[in-house]
């Protein structure tokens, strides 16, 4: 048996050895798994024109330069996006996937402000997934919903989403904040989180991606976050890395995003092996899979290629994900968890 055979077989061992692990995703944008099929689904079941005429030409267009590049197609696509329905089909497609991945708990980001914004109401909007979620039981997934502001908009606006939100606030977790990162501080958004911490929901924030450390310090310091979505630049400031690690901080890691947003340029270049080095509380993650190459078996199965990840990096990666998900210490997928890794 040649090296090249040997190494491939370990590879395949390593990726299903993952799949069996249970494992919580903490940073997926549900609008971001719209896969071109079922734009094209929706678009037709809705009279909604797109620029594109097959799926074969939007995959094409899913060749980005940076973040913006490819926030400027995420949003032509959510244009799709009109019914409940829609949103229910969109939100279990992915738990279908992820629950094929091995996750047990998905704590899923939405952005309401790229809908409301064309005339879709904040009900349609949250009803439409809440209905898939609370099905998550059939698959083994418990879900939670996380209600993101849009960085490139205003504070205030922020606040009002939120504000217009707050009637479902049963069917909400947490909130979040996503879009453009530079030139859009944390400190713009101060109201929109202290209203959110005062009704009881959990803080995160993207920071660090392609925004500096400062933005790191700015989440922590300035919205008081519990996790940091990204954070792949904290690394640079090596204060910062001490306090995350002192303060065990996630960091919701998610390699194939960093690749296909140049980020690192290859992916045997990412941090994430000296982030697990260092201490840090890091998880992986897909954030918007279907324009990045791949759910989260797909995300540690690239770690796994191009950083030959061990099976103890990979039980202490999925394990990161469960102590970081929103659910009590009493919940069962801590038990299932420490039995799987027993059995395997």
């Amino acid at each position: 048996m040649s090296d090249v055979t040997t190494a491939t077989d370990a590879r395949s061992e390593s990726v299903e050895f993952v799949r069996r692990l249970p494992k919580a995703e903490l940073h997926l944008h549900i609008e971001g798994t719209l896969e071109p099929e079922m734009l094209f689904r929706f678009a037709a079941r809705n009279g909604v024109e797109t620029r594109f005429t097959s799926v074969d030409e939007l995959r094409a267009a899913y060749e980005f330069d940076d973040l913006q590049s490819f926030l400027d197609i995420y949003y032509q696509g959510a244009a799709v996006l009109r019914t409940e329905e829609d949103f229910h089909d969109l939100t279990w497609a992915y738990l279908e996937r992820a629950a094929a991945d091995g996750v047990r708990r998905a704590e899923i980001f939405f952005d309401p402000q790229t809908h409301t914004d064309r005339g879709i109401s904040m009900e349609t909007v949250i009803l439409g997934i809440s209905s898939a979620i609370e099905r998550g039981s059939e698959l083994g997934v418990s879900t939670g919903l996380i209600l993101c502001f849009l960085r490139h908009l205003s504070g205030e606006d922020a606040l009002h989403t939120l504000e217009a939100a707050l009637p479902h606030r049963s069917k909400l977790l947490g909130v979040g904040l996503d879009s453009s990162e530079v030139g859009h501080p944390a400190t713009k958004f101060v109201a929109a989180y202290d209203l959110a911490r005062s009704e009881g929901l959990h803080l995160v924030a993207h920071a660090g991606e392609e925004g500096p450390p400062e933005y790191v310090w700015q989440a922590l310091d300035v919205l008081g976050v519990e996790r940091v979505d990204h954070g792949v630049r904290a690394m640079e400031d090596a204060a910062l890395v001490a306090r995350l690690v002192a303060e065990r901080t996630p960091l919701t890691v998610c390699p194939l995003s960093n690749l296909r947003l140049r980020v690192v340029d290859d992916m045997a270049e990412h941090p994430l092996p000296r982030m697990l080095e260092a201490g840090l509380v890091v998880t992986v993650n897909s954030d918007d899979p279907a324009y990045f190459g791949g759910y989260i078996g797909a995300n540690f199965g690239a770690m796994i290629e191009s950083c030959e990840l061990s099976r103890d990096e990979l039980v202490t990666l999925a394990r990161n994900s469960i102590e970081a998900a929103f659910i009590t210490g009493d919940d069962p997928l801590f038990s299932d968890f420490d039995a799987a890794v027993e059995a395997l």
